[in-house]
């Protein structure tokens, strides 16, 4: 019952992803960090079977870095996207495809904007104001719809967020007790405490 969402607004992209691993309808933890830190600039959140989210998690963050080291200056956000969806399709085509439903939000240092991708594990990129996965996405999907605003402050990107956290609360039947919030921006990347 996994969930993840995202929006962006005036100058930042929040994400917030559950903290439970499940295994069938066994909870196994609930403090894993499904948000990973890809660059000073850019977030993943990332949803699927646990063994493939982990591992294509780290096989994106460590080929990032390693094309920082290499040119000295990391990749935008445009581009890390359109590698990220390659490297998606790639596996799709091979033997053991990955399972991986993704949010990549990140700040452009460069033009000073915001950028939010939606992809699902078939390799599918689009670049989106707000997104979602999981089962939290069948309500978590209005909610944006209606309230989101893409010059909101970052306090009104949090308030907006709460809603739908306080939504998937209510109504999801195995709701997630925890959800951990981070926003990346001109400042890098922080998590937010709710």
């Amino acid at each position: 019952m996994e969930t993840a969402f995202a929006l962006t607004g005036k100058g930042y992209v929040l994400l917030a992803a559950d903290t439970t691993a499940v295994h069938s309808i066994i909870k196994v933890k609930t403090d894993v960090d499904k948000i990973k830190e890809l660059s000073p600039c850019l977030l993943m959140a990332y949803s699927g079977e646990p063994g493939d989210t982990v591992q294509f998690a780290e096989y994106i963050e460590r080929n990032i870095r390693l094309y920082h080291i290499r040119n000295n200056f990391p990749l935008r956000p445009p581009s890390a996207a359109s590698w990220i969806r390659r490297s998606l399709a790639d596996s799709l085509r091979s033997r053991k495809p990955y399972s991986v439903n993704l949010l990549l939000g990140g700040y452009d240092t460069s033009t000073y904007m915001p950028h939010l991708y939606w992809m699902d594990y078939f390799g599918t990129l689009a670049e989106v104001p707000f997104a979602a996965h999981g089962y939290g996405s069948y309500f978590t999907l209005s909610l944006l719809d209606k309230y989101h605003d893409p010059e909101a402050t970052v306090e009104e990107g949090i308030a907006t967020l709460k809603r739908c956290i306080d939504e998937v609360s209510k109504r999801l039947v195995v709701s997630p007790a925890r959800f951990k919030v981070k926003i990346v921006d001109k400042d890098g990347v922080r998590e937010i405490e709710l």
